[in-house]
């Protein structure tokens, strides 16, 4: 059976018609800012501190978007008669972002919470050379990352914490009872 001449047509017009007459949800976007969801990826930003120039991200990046440079510098020792330490010290921390795919296994695999996803996206540069930025620009954006989500009352308390309780409640319980002192011969 064929079908009918000029059905795929109507069809189309049906759809058009429809279409004409909802109201648009265009949002006017340099005039009004967009209601972002909590989990936005925006852009990475750093949290030079924390940062022990493991090389992690760098090593586990698929794209090879994040330029690390350090060097090694000793620490003296921390009591008398210890041995001199040493330690790198970041000199250079940047991420090219028209590399960059957004991924965050960066901030997966940073052990030590130097990395942050922030909301921020307006980050555009008119050179392609420009998008490489440098520690100070994303130290600028660890400013915008959000603050984590509460814990929810009703979870179980982590075992780290309650270890740490446990030892503070042994350590002031210790300092409440007093010592017995001498006794003497009456």
């Amino acid at each position: 059976m064929s079908p009918i001449p000029g059905s795929g047509l109507a069809k189309g017009l049906a759809v058009t018609l429809r279409t004409m007459t909802k109201k648009t949800v265009t949002e006017q976007y340099p005039d009004a800012q967009p209601e972002l969801p909590p989990r936005t990826r925006g852009v990475i930003g750093l949290f030079e501190e924390n940062c022990t120039v493991c090389m992690l991200c760098a090593r586990e990046c698929p794209d090879w978007c994040i330029y690390i440079d350090s060097h090694k510098e000793t620490v003296p020792p921390a009591a008398p008669g210890g041995r001199e330490r040493s330690r790198n010290v970041l000199d250079r921390f940047a991420i090219d972002f028209s590399l960059c795919m957004y991924c965050g296994i960066c901030i997966e695999v940073c052990p030590f919470d130097a990395l942050f996803w922030s909301p921020e996206f307006e980050y555009a540069e008119t050179d392609i050379h420009e998008l490489t930025h440098e520690r100070d620009k994303l130290r600028e954006w660890m400013w915008t990352v959000p603050a984590p989500p509460a814990l929810d009352p009703a979870a179980e308390e982590p075992k780290e914490l309650a270890a740490a309780r446990k030892a503070a409640d042994k350590l002031a319980a210790a300092q409440e009872t007093p010592e017995p002192g001498p006794q003497g011969d009456a």
